[in-house]
């Protein structure tokens, strides 16, 4: 049983025993627990999911058979099982019709006493036709005429689990809604009123009495304002988050600028709009005394890593030091690569720690970060290791969050004192889900290309052309170009993947030359992996065989075509990050997308979105649209919050809503004070946010 210390007492009711509902023993309670219901404000939470037809009709022949019909009818000849394993029947009829009820496994006294011969009755049952004979097996429902008011005419249907029957769920939730309590109004006027949206308590009891289909659709006012009161006390907890993240005390960190002028002056171009807002807000909050806790969003090739470079330089500038932590060592290598000449001849020192740094080297790396010599430390996630001590770490930067928890981001975080922290991610998530997921932190978005970056050629071409692809690398390859080849994704094993992608990887050695075709996998070891990329990177092989594993930031600007095998196995996002890997240098790049034929209808939709955009934000939100939230950030992974009513992918809508009316609500009462702050408080109890309630007293 779940309890919260402080929670108002008119919610006692919603929080109790489930044995208290009726029909709820010991030996059922686990059985609601598997719908995930462990009280009563559980079980009011799980709303029908559909529903069935109970309208009384006056014959089973007003209805198309097979279907669910209810009628009145008066009870015929018994015709007991004299087998075993056969069935009983009962002859009955209504107002035009004859059919039988047909029951297994039933005792006689029992249906003798259902069902009398000579009486009326009135029945509810899904009827088919068996050989012209029209039956309804084991009804759902057999009502003396006093009893046929009790039944809805429009019956809700529940999630359900092995042992639990609808009627016992339908009787536990009568139960429950005897116990609302009339709780005071949370949201904001304005909104119930432009929404006409009823009162919570109202809501509830409508939402589990439906009158037909079309009230069980997420649009109704009724589910409408139920996903509303999630949403807005999610957002409220985020908002008391973020506020909490902010009032802790950070440190004033502003350079005089010089290192970044150097820098921007060796650049051969200028920054974009979106480059030059992001290193403004990202100064302005590493200039300010509280902690930065921000997101920076950036599609493939916007240029994060320059804006990366200008935050660690203003550190460096006030006297501090910066660490950037990737999630492989081919990136933390690509970083370094990147950065290094950037850094170097500003008299400054650039270091990079991985997991293959061992003895003597290492130690010498972290006895020259102890003392501050290096200013700038790149790396994964042997940053984390308890003996890397920094002289003064005062910005941590995070790059490819998905690939990091929370937690990660602390312990960096622990490296230094009150370190501020940027986040970056190159994969466009669309805005309702950012909202959701990162609520808790302040958001940068680049969401323009650097100048001189081409356009990518994307083209669909059918599996059966495989040769011409083949001849069009050759001629490639001649012409001095490098090329992917990405292998089709298999879910459900790394080892079939790879066989893939080696048996790709000879054939193609044998068409364009053994000396040409490098191979990289997840199955082979960090060192062959790096072996093979780096030969890659360095011309030596022109093109690279590969799974999944190269689609975050590798950066080979020759590479001007990639091939992806299989295309239609891939979701949006991955097929976008792919794609990234080329058009990076000047000249113009082209991406294959090679299906196999029949395609589905969702999987010829992705491809034309690849054919018609290179815009990560619209990929993002049609990726959403197809695929659903916890496919677009990986279910496991996605930190996305539980809800039981809302739906992200369909009610985005709602979801702004809810936070700028949270923001409002704690911008007019920081405390949650006030008359409409206490009712907020009631919502953040009854929707279990016990984090925000905390929030409120530490603040």
């Amino acid at each position: 049983m779940k309890t919260m210390a402080g929670r108002p007492e008119i919610l006692f009711p919603l929080f109790a025993n489930l044995t208290a509902l009726p029909g709820i023993g010991p030996k059922t309670a686990p059985l609601y627990e598997r719908i995930g219901v462990q009280s009563p404000r559980d079980l009011l939470m799980t709303l029908p999911t559909s529903g069935t037809d109970r309208r009384l009709k006056s014959s089973i022949l007003d209805v198309p058979l097979p279907a669910t019909v209810t009628v009145e009818v008066e009870i015929g000849e018994h015709s007991p099982a004299r087998v075993k394993g056969r069935p009983y029947r009962v002859s009955v009829r209504d107002a035009q019709a004859e059919f039988q009820i047909v029951f297994f496994h039933a005792r006689d006294d029992w249906m003798e006493r259902q069902l009398p011969t000579g009486q009326r009755r009135v029945v509810s049952g899904r009827v088919e036709l068996f050989d012209g004979v029209a039956q309804m097996v084991h009804p759902d429902h057999v009502l003396s005429m006093g009893e046929a008011e009790t039944l809805p005419p429009f019956e809700p249907i529940y999630p359900l689990t092995a042992g639990l029957t609808l009627k016992a769920v339908v009787k536990a939730q009568r139960g429950a809604l005897d116990r609302l309590p009339d709780l005071p109004e949370w949201i904001s006027p304005q909104v119930v009123a432009d929404r006409e949206w009823p009162t919570w308590i109202d809501a509830i009891r409508s939402a589990h009495a439906p009158d037909s289909a079309a009230d069980l659709v997420e649009t109704t006012p009724v589910r409408e304002r139920l996903a509303y009161d999630e949403l807005f006390a999610h957002q409220v907890t985020l908002n008391l988050a973020r506020a909490q993240a902010r009032r802790k005390a950070g440190r004033v960190s502003q350079g005089d600028g010089a290192l970044r002028a150097q820098v921007r002056a060796a650049l051969p171009y200028d920054l974009t709009g979106a480059q030059s807002r992001a290193v403004g807000e990202i100064s302005a909050d590493l200039a300010a005394p509280l902690r930065m806790n921000r997101l920076l969003q950036g599609d493939v090739g916007s240029g994060k890593t320059l804006v990366a470079l200008l935050a660690m330089l203003t550190v460096v500038e006030a006297g501090g030091q910066a660490a950037m932590m990737a999630p492989t060592e081919i990136l933390a290598r690509q970083h370094m690569e990147a950065l290094a000449p950037l850094v170097t001849p500003l008299g400054l020192k650039i270091g990079i720690l991985t997991g293959r740094d061992k003895g003597a080297a290492r130690q010498e790396k972290l006895t020259a970060l102890a003392a501050g010599e290096l200013n700038i430390l790149l790396g994964t996630h042997a940053l984390f290791q308890s003996d890397v001590a920094f002289a003064d770490l005062r910005l941590a930067i995070i790059d490819e969050q998905h690939r990091f928890g929370v937690r990660e981001r602390m312990t960096l975080g622990d490296k230094g004192r009150a370190v501020d922290i940027l986040v970056m991610t190159a994969t466009p998530i669309p805005r309702s889900l950012s909202l959701a997921q990162y609520g808790d932190m302040d958001l940068s978005v680049l969401d323009e290309k650097p100048a001189g970056r081409q356009k990518i050629e994307t083209a669909l071409v059918s599996a059966e052309r495989m040769e011409q692809v083949v001849e069009r690398l050759r001629a490639a390859i001649q012409a001095g170009r490098q090329a992917y080849w990405v292998c089709p994704l298999v879910e459900e094993s790394e080892v079939v993947e790879a066989t893939a992608a080696e048996e790709r990887h000879r054939a193609l050695r044998v068409a364009l030359g053994e000396e040409n075709v490098g191979l990289v996998h997840g199955r082979l070891t960090p060192a062959e992996k790096d072996a093979a990329m780096a030969d890659f990177v360095a011309g030596r092989t022109r093109v690279l065989v590969a799974t999944t594993v190269i689609e975050v930031g590798v950066n080979v600007p020759a590479a001007t075509i990639m091939v992806i095998e299989q295309a239609e196995r891939f979701g949006l996002a991955q097929l976008h990050q792919l794609r990234g890997r080329v058009g990076r240098g000047s000249e113009k790049s082209t991406c294959l997308l090679m299906y196999q034929s029949p395609m589905g209808e969702t999987a010829r939709a992705r491809l034309e979105i690849m054919r018609e955009t290179e815009d990560g934000f619209r990929i993002a939100d049609e990726d959403l649209r197809l695929r659903g939230a916890g496919d677009v950030l990986g279910t496991a992974q996605s930190g996305l919050p539980k809800f039981r009513i809302a739906d992200l992918e369909r009610q985005a809508g709602l979801l702004a809503l809810a936070q700028k009316d949270a923001r409002l609500a704690l911008d007019r009462d920081p405390t949650l004070d006030s008359p409409r702050g206490q009712a907020i408080r009631t919502l953040l109890y009854l929707m279990e946010q016990e984090r925000a309630i905390r929030l409120l007293s530490v603040g």
